[in-house]
């Protein structure tokens, strides 16, 4: 999906929400079970309850991969069935060089059917350029994010008292475009986001933490959002684990028509 249409399908929706698809079978209704694919049942009810009020769908594959072959199996119907209109990211997190990194571009843009790749670039420019060769798809790179963790690296000073995570980011934009390469930033970093804006005021920044995380969607939206809407907006927990009953995707669709509506209002404003 090119910059063009995921704009184009956020003003349709009046959406710039993305739906994590993380399930643990410890989490899902115990009724699923039942099923010869439960995780794959679980997201398919998920995605019929939220697609009309979420322009993107982001699986973490590591929710996978811990159910080995199966996992990947569910991880690859999950896929092909999400609508051809949502803008699709595999959170895979993944951060090596050379023909590695060429494999993993191909695994996840060629073998499955997805738009963009979250990537760690702590491995530096060699390790993010294969997922930026092909025209529509996407590298997200790691930004800022919310764990307690980030602390130890992320926000250390150098001497001119800039931050690394700063750094980190002026330098990975010289090696895209705001076409093919995004930034995550977490919700509940706000005070900080406002600065990133600055640094790259054109690129799309993929922001979780919104909801269960407590990060609040008025503060990153002030902070973040650009002429172009420039945010994707990720909920999980929030949405698909609204509830663990029987009636778990009508939560979860209450849960993300919430959040489309607070949306919606916001870019009515931007658009005046």
């Amino acid at each position: 999906m090119t910059r063009e249409e995921l704009i184009a399908e956020i003003y349709r929706k009046q959406s710039f929400l993305c739906v994590g698809l993380d399930p643990e079978l410890e989490k899902i209704p115990q009724h699923l079970l039942d099923f010869e694919d439960p995780i794959f049942e679980f997201n398919k009810r998920i995605i019929d309850a939220t697609s009309e009020f979420a322009v993107a769908f982001k699986p973490n594959t590591a929710f996978y991969e811990a159910q080995g072959v199966k996992g990947w199996a569910s991880l690859e119907k999950t896929l092909n069935y999400l609508p051809k209109n949502c803008f699709v990211i595999a959170d895979a997190k993944r951060g090596d060089i050379g023909n590695t990194a060429s494999a993993y571009a191909k695994t996840f843009f060629e073998t499955l059917p997805c738009d963009a790749v979250t990537v760690a670039p702590y491995m530096g420019k060699d390790s993010v350029q294969p997922f930026l060769q092909l025209e529509g798809k996407w590298a997200i790179v790691l930004g800022l994010t919310s764990n307690e963790g980030a602390q130890d690296f992320q926000t250390l000073k150098n001497s001119s008292q800039q931050p690394l995570y700063a750094h980190v980011i002026e330098k990975v934009a010289s090696w895209g475009t705001p076409e093919n390469l995004m930034f995550v930033v977490g919700a509940t970093r706000a005070e900080q986001l406002k600065e990133i804006r600055s640094l790259v005021p054109e690129h799309f920044l993929l922001v979780p933490g919104v909801g269960a995380q407590g990060g609040s969607l008025e503060q990153v939206v002030d902070a973040g959002m650009n002429p172009d809407v420039g945010l994707l907006i990720n909920a999980s927990r929030s949405i698909i684990y609204a509830s663990s009953g029987e009636d778990f995707d009508l939560a979860a669709k209450k849960e993300a028509l919430k959040l489309q509506s607070e949306m919606g209002l916001y870019l009515q404003r931007l658009m005046r």
